[in-house]
């Protein structure tokens, strides 16, 4: 995999992007809000989601209580969350072919606290 600077919700991050079809995972990204790492993997599970009814055109039904929904089957990826800033330091390292040259700190570690307009005004 490779680490590249990208953006996530309009915030600059980053992400691993697969450079083979022998990569076990899809996709790998950074959510600065959050300050998780998800990460894609290609194995799929089956699991049940709420979804909007469609008519033969493919429009969503509308009841009187909003949009009418059905249950359905789907095949997803599977999604691991990694919280700790050292795992994700390891799994990039491990992965990246790039990661000594790419600085994932300046995503995942917090930034020094900056001084408030009063304290510069006092």
């Amino acid at each position: 995999m490779m680490l590249i600077e990208s953006t996530w919700q309009d915030t600059i991050t980053f992400k691993m992007v697969p450079l083979s079809n022998e990569c076990p995972y899809v996709e790998c990204i950074f959510d600065p809000s959050s300050k998780v790492f998800v990460i894609i993997s290609k194995i799929t599970k089956t699991s049940l989601h709420m979804l909007p009814k469609l008519d033969e055109y493919g429009k969503a039904i509308s009841g009187t209580k909003g949009a009418k929904q059905e249950r359905k089957s789907i095949d997803t990826f599977q999604e691991y969350y990694i919280e700790d800033v050292e795992s994700i330091d390891e799994i990039t390292n491990h992965f990246a072919i790039n990661a000594k040259k790419f600085d994932t700190n300046k995503f995942t570690k917090p930034l020094a606290s900056t001084p408030s307009i009063a304290a510069v005004v006092d």
